[in-house]
């Protein structure tokens, strides 16, 4: 049996400085968030699809209708307040959470994460790349942080038990350290999105 899967498509993406919302930035194409719901729908471990949009991306839902998705509307107060908001209100169990701007994410990468959580123990897990991968890539960089004297890069893809709770206290969470390239890769720039349509083309 699979779990929910919560897509983060709040965000205003004011570093793109450009007029599109952010999850249909087109990527080869093809708007962000689709790539996304493709790789989700080909992931065995995932069994249905929640995005939440906020008020900054409001023709994300009419996008999002051709797709077997629910779409929940969320305060957009930042990242980690809206997936609290939408797994409180849809009484969310064990969901993984990721951002709508990783066009290279695979479904096999997906299971294998979900795999991960299911043997680690704990209520809540996070997926890293290292920080090398990172900047060889050309990414930009918001945050890394230490793992046995390694930097590494939140990804934005989380694993959480939504029955704990969380939000204003930290869950006690594994790191999950995958050295993939499709996991690298979201888009906050200009470059980033030209970086991902090289690599797709690849």
């Amino acid at each position: 049996m699979g779990i929910t899967a919560l897509v983060m498509a709040g965000g205003k993406g004011t570093r793109m400085c450009l007029s599109e919302e952010k999850p249909l930035i087109k990527v080869c194409g093809k708007p962000v968030i689709e790539y996304v719901i493709v790789a989700l729908r080909n992931a065995k471990k995932i069994d249905s699809i929640i995005v939440a949009t906020s008020k900054s991306t409001p023709k994300t839902p009419k996008f999002l209708s051709q797709f077997p998705v629910k779409v929940i509307e969320t305060p957009g107060k930042d990242y980690v307040s809206d997936m609290g908001y939408a797994s409180q209100n849809l009484k969310l169990g064990v969901f993984l959470a990721i951002a709508a701007d990783l066009p290279l994410v695979t479904g096999q990468a997906l299971d294998k994460i979900v795999e991960r959580y299911e043997r680690c123990g704990k209520p809540a897990l996070t997926v890293a790349v290292p920080l090398e991968t990172k900047t060889k890539l050309g990414m930009s960089i918001e945050y890394s942080f230490k793992m046995d004297d390694k930097d590494v890069v939140p990804v934005g893809i989380n694993v959480i038990d939504g029955r704990k709770r969380y939000g204003d206290e930290w869950l006690d969470q594994d790191i999950f350290l995958l050295d993939l390239p499709e996991l690298a890769v979201n888009i906050n720039t200009v470059q980033e999105l030209q970086l991902a349509e090289r690599l797709l083309s690849n």
